[in-house]
């Protein structure tokens, strides 16, 4: 049962991406906030459309949560992906 870009992931499958992209967005969430607090020494923007905030570290903040969105989604699809290959592997060989 390997994951094939033709073939259509079972419920499972999707549930576990799921799950691991909910895991690995809070863990990049959690990394952005500390990494941008100690870099900058201010706490992370929360509201990036409130007045205090300049517009340079709003687009900033933004582009870097955004990116480290889109890395942390790929990563979770490829370990359930990988996961999933290893697991049919196991139950392909008994």
């Amino acid at each position: 049962m390997e994951m094939s870009e033709h073939s259509e992931p079972s419920l499972a499958v999707k549930v576990a991406t799921m799950g691991a992209t909910l895991a690995a967005g809070w863990v990049a969430q959690k990394l952005i906030k500390t990494i941008w607090e100690k870099a900058t020494g201010s706490d992370a923007p929360i509201d990036l459309d409130a007045d205090d905030i300049p517009v340079v570290q709003a687009i900033t903040f933004a582009a870097v949560t955004g990116g480290v969105a889109v890395l942390a989604r790929r990563l979770a699809r490829q370990g359930v992906a990988k996961a999933v290959d290893r697991r049919a592997e196991k139950v392909s060989v008994v």
